[in-house]
């Protein structure tokens, strides 16, 4: 017996529409189908980016500073940044994060230096505030940025996710679909859709070791 020795199977956003209608014992009959599953599915996307880290949304970036400027906006695409280091003579140096209050709070947001702390103000187009702003138009900022995954946008795209994820993007968009067409099946096929999420989340992970250390500086023996 021999194996196909193929790799590629994929959906395109029609397929994906096809197959959710089936799980609610559907068919997709008129132009309306389509254009109301489409909607489903691209609220789906955005249902995703507010569950949890999707590695292969992650994105590098840079920015080279310019003397004196505390202040880059990002691409409207990116949802959030997990993590910036500042690049100087070759050498990255880790920033820490702030809060808003913590932002805020400075007392002197113009003192110059190589940055050390970022703040993400998370407006509809992010913006990356650095503190101490840059004494120099050298550095580069380096960040690892989540972004959104590409639309479902014409029948015939194929969707931006890994094969792995294939079977929770149909299962996700089945249960919509329920919710709108078929509210006999809506239980069912949620259960299914956040067992295929979990399931796909889970192996979806850093695999880098995690070790905890305690700290004794507070430990006093009676």
């Amino acid at each position: 017996m021999t194996t196909s020795g193929s790799k590629d199977f994929e959906l395109d956003v029609a397929e994906y529409v096809e197959e959710a209608f089936e799980r609610c014992g559907l068919e997709v009959r008129t132009g309306y189908d389509l254009k109301t599953a489409k909607r489903s599915l691209n609220l789906l996307l955005a249902d995703w980016a507010n569950r949890g880290l999707n590695q292969w949304t992650i994105k590098q970036r840079s920015i080279t500073m310019v003397q004196g400027d505390g202040e880059y906006d990002l691409g409207s695409d990116v949802i959030d940044v997990l993590s910036v280091v500042c690049r100087r003579d070759g050498t990255d140096y880790s920033l820490e994060r702030l809060s808003r209050d913590g932002f805020l709070t400075i007392p002197n947001k113009t003192t110059q230096g190589r940055a050390n702390q970022f703040f993400l103000d998370r407006q509809l187009t992010p913006n990356l505030k650095l503190w101490p702003v840059p004494d120099n138009s050298t550095d580069v900022i380096i960040y690892d940025a989540l972004t959104r995954m590409d639309d479902a946008d014409i029948y015939t795209n194929t969707m931006d996710l890994p094969f792995r994820f294939y079977p929770c993007l149909a299962a996700g968009l089945a249960y919509y679909i329920a919710l709108k067409r078929a509210p006999n099946r809506v239980q069912p096929l949620k259960a299914v859709y956040e067992e295929e999420f979990e399931r796909a989340a889970t192996e979806d992970r850093d695999r880098s070791s995690f070790n905890v250390v305690p700290k004794y500086e507070y430990y006093r023996v009676g």
